[in-house]
């Protein structure tokens, strides 16, 4: 854990793959992503023992300000933590980066290194190389591919130590010793196989009758598992999130919904998604061959090499009932999908339509959307969040069809 005495800063930053991984990066740091139970921030604050800040696009600054100090520890934000990882990087000193290749892991940076940072190893330094492994997600589907590898060193991370509440004998349990569930947590009448993963059950969260899971499975805080719904691992819901219907390898983060019949597989979902009911997203191609997806770094469909890749939705973006999502589709955010047959498989952001083609989704339109979709949570959209959204209104303007 953390050094006595270590009074420096710590710092998580975007690197070059951060526009890889848009739609998800327009409204956040790399860092802030959540893959298995924590963000990657919280896994880094948990195995260190440090506060993080964040270096992140200027845009974002105010939302995620940075905070340096006279001696500083950068990490590269798309970088998750391992205790090898850590105690390299924590051994590190001023003027020292540790390198993968091509790859910035870390470095110890004075505080003039940081006003010129521009999320490479400053002139000077000495490169080391590392030595322990790590998980780097530079691509959206990443987070899909690595949930259940992440899922499962967070859980071992949170609950070391620590015991489960007592759970209900009315449900059944398959390997009751990687079921854990944390103060508040309700279900009754379930059924969870926890052979495949460990299964998750967060702070007040639920998991009502007849609800089907099969590890491993985070449902954070505040969350609830509708009934009947089947889960499969390796996935993440919440916090505060709901999930219902049939969901497969996916990572549903914060305020979203996906409650109703219908599948969702190998996706992610941002912040304040709602997917309609019967709504259904294709993860598999008919011929079987592997999937391509949309990439704003590139401009371009990138091929995946995976064979199962579903539903990339960027935050505040939603879509009514019965609509269906190609293979490996990517929605940008604020964007509002309806009607029948399938959109194309990269919507952009503030679009408002479906198959038979989308306009722009007003800006004021899209706000008092957003306001009261988050006042159902008892949260206000903030002057920084609503310049943000300005922002992205204006930027993300060139992919949209005004038509």
């Amino acid at each position: 854990m953390g050094m006595e005495g270590d009074n420096r800063s710590y710092i998580l930053f975007d690197d070059h793959h951060r526009d890889h991984l848009l739609p998800l990066t327009f409204t956040r740091p790399v860092a802030e992503l959540r893959i298995g139970i924590l963000t990657i921030r919280e896994k880094w604050e948990k195995w260190t023992g440090k506060e993080f800040s964040w270096h992140t696009q200027d845009y974002l600054s105010a939302k995620y300000p940075i905070n340096p100090a006279k001696d500083n520890i950068v990490i590269n934000g798309a970088i998750t933590p391992n205790r090898s990882l850590v105690d390299e990087i924590m051994a590190l000193k001023t003027g020292e980066s540790l390198m993968s290749g091509n790859v910035f892991i870390a470095g110890g940076l004075d505080r003039s290194a940081i006003d010129d940072f521009e999320g490479l190893p400053p002139a000077g330094h000495e490169l080391k190389p590392v030595h322990a492994p790590f998980n780097y997600l530079d691509k959206l589907w990443n987070i899909c591919r690595l949930n259940g590898e992440e899922l499962q060193s967070d859980f071992q991370l949170i609950t070391a130590g620590r015991k489960s509440i007592p759970v209900s004998p009315t449900n059944n349990l398959i390997r009751p010793d990687l079921i854990f569930a944390e103060e508040g947590a309700v279900l009754e009448y379930t059924t969870i196989n926890a052979s495949p993963g460990p299964v998750y059950i967060g702070k007040n969260s639920m998991i009502m009758e007849g609800a089907l899971i099969r590890g491993s499975l985070a449902l954070c805080e505040g969350s609830k598992i509708k009934m009947g719904a089947h889960i499969y691992g390796p996935t993440t819901v919440g916090p505060f999130s709901k999930a219902g219907g049939e969901i497969t390898n996916s990572v549903i983060m914060g305020y979203s919904n996906k409650v109703h019949e219908g599948y969702l597989g190998n996706s992610v979902l941002g912040e304040w998604c709602n997917i309609g009911a019967g709504s259904n997203s294709s993860n598999l191609k008919n011929n079987f061959t592997t999937v391509k997806v949309w990439n704003y770094a590139t401009g371009r469909f990138e091929e995946t090499d995976l064979q199962f890749c579903g539903l990339f939705m960027g935050d505040y973006s939603r879509c009514g009932i019965n609509t269906m999502f190609n293979t490996g589709t990517v929605v940008g955010i604020s964007t509002n999908i309806y009607g029948s047959g399938f959109p194309g498989s990269f919507i952009p952001s503030f679009s408002w339509g479906g198959a038979a083609g989308f306009e722009t989704y007003r800006l004021s339109n899209a706000l008092e959307t957003i306001e009261v979709t988050m006042a159902l949570h008892q949260k206000t959209l903030t002057d920084t969040e609503r310049k943000i959204i300005d922002r992205l209104f204006m930027v993300t303007g060139r992919f949209r069809n005004t038509n």
